[in-house]
C-alpha cells in the first residue's frame, strides 16, 4: 500500500509556486495578492485563515485579513468585497466559509469578480470548466487530482467514483476528470445521500474519492482490492482525535494507494489556493497591460 502524503507533495508545489512568484515580481514589480474575508469567530474557519496567510508568507504573497463580527450586516460584506474588487493589489478573493446564517453565502460568492474568485466556486469560473474551457480550478478537487498525478496513477480511462455532491468538492471533481485534457479523461459516477446501493458503485472503482462529511463512512467491505482511495473528509470524534471518511486501517490493507486524515488532501487545497492566487495575478496583470 502507497500512502499518498499530501502534506510532503503540498511544500513541493509551494516551493514551485515560490520560485514562479520571484519570477512574477521581478517582471513586474509587484507581489501576488490574497485578501481573506472571515465573518465571526468560528474557531475552525481562524485556523484555515491563518494557515493561508502563514502559507502566503511562505512563498512571497502579499496577503491581508478583513475580519468582521457575525453580526455583520449583508450589505456591508458585499460592500466590502466590491471594494477588494477594484483593489489592483488584490488579485485574489477568499470569503470564508461558512457564513453566519443571515448571509446568503450564494450571493456573496456570486459578488467576488469571476478574474479574482481563487477558490473557483463562482458560476462563471465554474460554467468554464463544465463547457471545458477552464479558468482556475477549485482548490480542493484541484488537490485531488495532483496527488494522483504526481503519484504516477493512471486517470485517463479510469473508473472514478465520487461519494459526495456538493459544490466545493464533488461535482467540481467530477468535472476536473471529465475533461478532455491530461491528467483527465476518467468515467465518473458520482453517489450521494439518495443513491441506492453506494457499495455496487464503489466496488467497481479504479479509484474512490469520499467527501461526504461523515465518519468512517467508507469501509473495507465498500471497495475492491486494489483501488486507489482519497479521503476528502475531515470529522472530529467526541474523543478529540481527527478522522476521515474513511475507516482507514481496515480500507489501507485492501487498498493499492490510500491518502491519510489529516496530511492528505488538506495540505493539498492551500498549496492550489497559492497556485490560483498566482494564476489570477498574471491574468490580471496581462488584461491591464
Amino acid at each position: 500500500m502507497h500512502l499518498l502524503d499530501g502534506k510532503q507533495l503540498a511544500a513541493t508545489i509551494r516551493e514551485e509556486t515560490a520560485q514562479a512568484v520571484e519570477e512574477f515580481v521581478s517582471r513586474h514589480g509587484k507581489r501576488p495578492g490574497l485578501a481573506a474575508v472571515l465573518v465571526g469567530d468560528d474557531p475552525a474557519s481562524h485556523i484555515y485563515v491563518k494557515n493561508k496567510r502563514k502559507a502566503c508568507e511562505k512563498v512571497g504573497m502579499a496577503s491581508w485579513l478583513h475580519s468582521l463580527p457575525a453580526s455583520t450586516p449583508q450589505a456591508e460584506l458585499l460592500q466590502l468585497v466590491q471594494k477588494l474588487n477594484q483593489d489592483p493589489q488584490v488579485h485574489g478573493i477568499l470569503v470564508q466559509l461558512p457564513l453566519p446564517k443571515h448571509i446568503d453565502e450564494a450571493t456573496v460568492v456570486r459578488a467576488v469578480s469571476p478574474l479574482k474568485d481563487v477558490d473557483g466556486f463562482g458560476p462563471e469560473n465554474l460554467g468554464l470548466l463544465a463547457a471545458g474551457h477552464p479558468r482556475y480550478l477549485p482548490c480542493t478537487p484541484h488537490g485531488c487530482q495532483q496527488l494522483l498525478l504526481r503519484n504516477n496513477i493512471e486517470i485517463d480511462g479510469a473508473n472514478v467514483v465520487i461519494v459526495g455532491r456538493s459544490n466545493i468538492v464533488g461535482k467540481p471533481l467530477a468535472l476536473i476528470l471529465m475533461q478532455k485534457a491530461k491528467g483527465a479523461n476518467a468515467t465518473v459516477t458520482v453517489c450521494h445521500s439518495r443513491t441506492r446501493d453506494i457499495p455496487h458503485w464503489t466496488r467497481q472503482a479504479d479509484i474512490v474519492v469520499v467527501a461526504i462529511g461523515r465518519p468512517r463512512f467508507l469501509t473495507a467491505d465498500m471497495i475492491r482490492p486494489g483501488a486507489v482511495v482519497i479521503d476528502v473528509g475531515i470529522n472530529r470524534l467526541e474523543d478529540g482525535s481527527l478522522v476521515g471518511d474513511v475507516d482507514f486501517e481496515p480500507v489501507a490493507k485492501i487498498a493499492s494507494a490510500i491518502t491519510p486524515v489529516p496530511g492528505g488532501v488538506g495540505p493539498m487545497t492551500i498549496a492550489m489556493l497559492l497556485h490560483n492566487t498566482l494564476c489570477a495575478a498574471r491574468l490580471q496583470i496581462e488584461q491591464r497591460s
